[in-house]
């Protein structure tokens, strides 16, 4: 690395102030920083709490969704070939199919790397689509204002793949994430000024402009002509059977589309290419509370509010909605309701602040996810709308906890 070194500083001069390439000095220092810690110390009395910049934060995140992305490659690649296992012509469409055909993985569902490799033909041009745009809108606004380039970008760029199917066209995935980032983010000063989550705000855009790429039984699986329904789905559109028990209509239901508990706590069901595996971000949960990165209090409000809702809609029942017939423990392991409460929920900028507040934010998010998912089955997936909502609703949370221990203090204080 010490060429790379020697050329950037060599490169420096014409990028800082007074340099033919001035304007462009943000471009040069989130490559340096991006390599190579920055140069910059404190000189003067500093106070410091501990050594967790927002780099080191945002490189956290993207190791914790390592299992995710793991998923993502494995199970588009899985679902994909065991789709192709029924069709006629047993090959990939367009280019792809050339790539596994010089290659020679075949499409075996039984292939760990024939698995991800076909996964991967999906699931990296969507990622490195968003990384580019996005990244390009990150460098321009970072330009126009003379401020440094934010590692903010890092985990919008790595979750909002994460989120859509693996049939999303490409011009889709930059204009998603094209809005996020302007819309969402840029417009209300960058990082750290957001009020809401740029990856769901990006999707939540695709999910209202474009239903028809991002929703329905033909985007979950990387195959033309393949019809694969999500558990949430064949819900959203079974009928209540008179006379037969609750967990018997479930258990059909579920049948129907071959799909079982311990599956869909592994993540090999149909679904969004990061979202289907609780067990991977169960990982990344386990990873982020440890480094103190991810706030326990805002996942554990969000599986009390839903599990505590779900139990209450379950006991009540419906005659004509079939959702209702789905048990509390399933909840938690298909659409996204894991992968919003481990990486979504927790956004430090977008999300309640105060300890007390993280209570209420969480549990908020989990009511009203399984309130969206039950109660509309118009809606799935409610855990974006739900998130998007507690976005809104974590600075008036804030603001009522600091108020109370205001009164209590004063109060006390009187006394």
């Amino acid at each position: 690395m010490k060429p790379l070194r020697r050329f950037l500083d060599q490169v420096k001069p014409s990028f800082e102030k007074g340099g033919k390439l001035e304007k462009l000095y943000p471009l040069y220092e989130g490559v340096d920083t991006f390599f190579y810690t920055p140069g910059e110390v404190t000189s003067g009395p500093s106070h410091v709490r501990d050594g967790m910049d927002l780099k080191r934060m945002m490189i956290t995140v993207v190791a914790a969704l390592i299992p995710c992305i793991f998923m993502a490659m494995y199970n588009t690649g899985l679902q994909a070939n065991l789709a192709m296992q029924d069709l006629p012509v047993n090959e990939a469409p367009g280019w792809r199919g050339i790539v596994i055909a010089v290659l020679g993985i075949g499409y075996s569902p039984d292939s760990l790397l024939a698995n991800l490799i076909h996964g991967a033909l999906y699931f990296v041009p969507v990622f490195l689509v968003c990384n580019i745009v996005g990244g390009a809108w990150e460098v321009l606004f970072s330009c126009v204002r003379g401020h440094d380039v934010n590692e903010g970008f890092l985990v919008t760029g790595m979750l909002f793949p994460l989120t859509l199917p693996p049939t999303i066209p490409l011009w889709q995935v930059a204009l998603g994430i094209s809005f996020g980032v302007v819309i969402g983010k840029e417009v209300f000063g960058g990082t750290g000024k957001n009020f809401l989550n740029p990856a769901l705000t990006a999707r939540a855009f695709l999910y209202f402009a474009y239903p028809a790429q991002i929703t329905g039984e033909t985007v979950w699986t990387a195959v033309d002509g393949f019809s694969g329904a999500t558990a949430l789905g064949a819900l959203a559109t079974a009928t209540v059977q008179e006379g037969v028990a609750v967990t018997q209509q479930f258990s059909d239901i579920m049948a129907s589309i071959d799909v079982t508990w311990s599956q869909a706590f592994l993540g090999n069901i149909q679904g969004s290419m990061g979202e289907t595996s609780t067990l991977a971000c169960l990982l990344g949960a386990a990873f982020l509370i440890v480094t103190g990165v991810g706030s326990w209090r805002i996942m554990a409000g969000v599986l009390v509010g839903a599990l505590g809702f779900s139990t209450f809609l379950y006991g009540i029942g419906s005659d004509t909605n079939a959702v209702f017939l789905m048990p509390p423990q399933w909840h938690l392991v298909i659409g996204g309701l894991a992968f919003g409460l481990v990486f979504m929920a927790t956004d430090p900028v977008s999300a309640a602040m105060t300890d007390a507040g993280k209570w209420s934010y969480g549990i908020l998010i989990g009511v009203m996810t399984i309130l969206i998912r039950v109660i509309n089955p118009a809606f799935p997936e409610g855990i974006m709308l739900a998130i998007l909502f507690g976005n809104v609703f974590a600075p008036l949370i804030d603001y009522q906890v600091v108020q109370r221990h205001i009164k209590r203090r004063l109060a006390r204080n009187a006394a």
